[in-house]
């Protein structure tokens, strides 16, 4: 009999372990798995109202005219023509942005990009300004004429 409740005390230690080395194990996964989420980010919340895009294409296609006429303007001032001149800018302004969405999580691009002499004085700059932060993509036709000397 003395065997028999000896056996029941040790069956009922090596359960008792079997079940604590079990939970360790659980909660080390856990903790693992915890880790993981937060390394790849998934805990971050998702915006699904943010305007990013929106703001950023509005704010490039409302300085853009003023911007590509200065830059423009310098260039002609360097001694390039004005359609090179202009095509310098365009190239230029394109690469701050491209740099510049690096830094923000938005990418601006420039698109098809087409210029035209009006006349002696005018120039007329088409194409189209894509915008994107990698969820959501916004394309904007632009159009619109700069001044030069």
């Amino acid at each position: 009999m003395r065997t028999s409740k000896l056996n029941q005390s040790s069956d009922r230690d090596a359960a008792q372990m079997l079940l604590a080395t079990g939970v360790v194990l659980l909660m080390s996964l856990l903790s693992m798995a915890i880790f993981g989420v937060k390394v790849a980010g998934l805990t971050l919340p998702h915006d699904t109202a943010s305007d990013g895009v929106i703001i950023t294409a509005q704010e490039v296609t409302n300085g853009l005219p003023e911007l590509t006429e200065a830059r423009t303007q310098l260039w002609i001032d360097g001694g390039l023509e004005p359609l090179v001149a202009a095509q310098t800018a365009m190239d230029g302004i394109h690469n701050d942005m491209l740099h510049h969405g690096e830094i923000r999580g938005i990418e601006v691009k420039m698109m098809d990009i087409n210029i035209s002499q009006v006349n002696n004085t005018m120039l007329n700059v088409t194409g189209e300004l894509g915008v994107s932060d990698g969820d959501r993509m916004l394309t904007v036709q632009i159009n619109f004429t700069i001044a030069h000397a």
